[in-house]
């Protein structure tokens, strides 16, 4: 017998002669074939309790007559909504089903929700992480995620991923960047049988039930991209199938985003994660420890702590050197001996060779949206003043340059306009936490 995918569209194209087209888009063309067992029994998923009566009422016989015609023999038909489909699953797991979950996950096995570190920074957004993969396409759809570099956006995705793939094994799940979507896009409207590369293209990732998209912001680079994820996303949705977004900043603040994207996206749940407070960061540092058996001594774990604020990649890899330091000192634990050894190093000599006054202020230029003639100019307004302070502040903890110096970079200012705007962000990142972040984040990009 034919697998039940390529059975089932043959009985959809006869049905569609034979039923009036507005009951096949309502009624058809949304069932889902789940199993033919072992006793002839042929199992279909309606998208709604509503459409399973109307299918039952008005459309099994033909159904069945389709059916009989492409298999060849009588087949029993039973009509499933999706709470009997789950149900169903629970109590009898197909030969497909029992395969599926003994095939390798095509997530990283190592993020997962048990391993994920809750604290005050990310308890909303994993709660809501969790709901979705415990009842996908039910709650918070679509969920939008953002949030800075290495703050846990891409762990939550894959526990997610983690979590289906083991108990909803029978759901079909892809994770991809927006640039997988892109040149897949791209891909088949440049093949050589273009209209059936995409329609192969759309089958793939409209016949999904979980889809899951990293990274979205650059999807502002191709307006065709735009209007294919515009129709894909639309479909999903339609047929209560769940989307999942990571993005480094919400959909208002994604340059050349399409309005009716940014309401799609809104339409959900859209949720930040924040970097983590000082005890979210050792209660980090303590679980990577735990599964790397980095041994530590917890002065040391505190100390990384309170000098890595912004990032969990960053946090976890000073954890790493500090650890591979102790090896190599001949130690099983490491001490502050290591700690202070690795922190020791100057800043500068952690950025690239290149760094110079120009980069760092065309990063800050970006970051803030502001042209680079304005900062290093006369304006004083305050979209200008704030980026030109921070600007000031990272040349001279970076570079080290002198003050002198660095005044004639903003225009001739004098020495001691340039330490006034270098003591006051001194003061705003101990005591204001968003002017903390922005100038790690900016220190990230560099």
């Amino acid at each position: 017998m034919q697998d039940i995918e390529t059975i089932w569209k043959q009985i959809l194209e006869k049905l569609e002669l034979r039923i009036s087209s507005v009951s096949f888009m309502l009624w058809i063309k949304t069932i889902k074939p789940l199993e033919i067992d072992e006793k002839d029994n042929f199992y279909i998923v309606a998208q709604s309790v509503t459409a399973k009566n109307q299918i039952l009422r008005n459309f099994l016989d033909k159904i069945s007559d389709c059916c009989d015609e492409i298999v060849g023999k009588k087949l029993n038909i039973t009509v499933l909504d999706q709470n009997e489909e789950i149900e169903y699953l629970k109590n009898n797991q197909t030969k497909e089903t029992v395969s599926k979950r003994e095939e390798k996950s095509p997530f990283m096995e190592k993020y997962t929700f048990d391993n994920f570190v809750v604290g005050k920074s990310n308890q909303f957004v994993y709660a809501a992480a969790r709901t979705v993969a415990e009842h996908p396409g039910k709650r918070y759809n679509p969920l939008f995620i953002y949030g800075g570099v290495g703050l846990g956006k891409t762990h939550l995705l894959h526990a997610i991923g983690n979590y289906i793939y083991e108990f909803s094994p029978q759901l079909k799940i892809k994770y991809i960047t927006c640039e997988q979507f892109t040149n897949d896009y791209i891909s088949s409207l440049y093949s050589s049988s273009k209209n059936k590369s995409i329609m192969e293209f759309r089958g793939k990732y409209r016949n999904l039930d979980v889809l899951m998209v990293d990274d979205i912001q650059f999807i502002y680079r191709a307006k065709e991209t735009q209007e294919e994820f515009f129709h894909t996303f639309n479909e999903l949705i339609m047929n209560n199938k769940q989307i999942i977004i990571c993005s480094d900043r919400p959909p208002k603040e994604i340059e050349n985003l399409e309005d009716r994207l940014k309401s799609r996206f809104s339409s959900g749940l859209i949720h930040d994660i924040q970097p983590p407070d000082i005890e979210t960061r050792i209660a980090i540092l303590h679980k990577k420890s735990q599964l790397e058996k980095y041994y530590a001594e917890d002065q040391v774990i505190n100390y990384i702590a309170e000098n890595v604020e912004s990032n969990i990649r960053e946090l976890e890899g000073k954890l790493s050197e500090v650890y591979f330091l102790a090896t190599l000192n001949g130690k099983k634990v490491a001490t502050m001996e290591e700690a202070k050894e690795i922190f020791s190093k100057t800043q500068k000599d952690e950025y690239k060779d290149d760094l110079s006054p120009e980069k760092i202020i065309n990063v800050v230029c970006e970051y803030f949206k502001v042209d680079y003639k304005d900062i290093v100019g006369k304006k004083k307004n305050k979209e200008i003043v704030e980026p030109r302070m921070i600007a000031v502040y990272l040349i001279s903890e970076l570079l080290n340059l002198p003050l002198v110096n660095i005044g004639k970079i903003f225009g001739g200012r004098d020495h001691t306009t340039i330490m006034h705007s270098r003591d006051k962000i001194t003061d705003e990142i101990k005591n204001n936490k968003k002017t903390a972040n922005i100038v790690n984040e900016i220190k990230n990009l560099l």
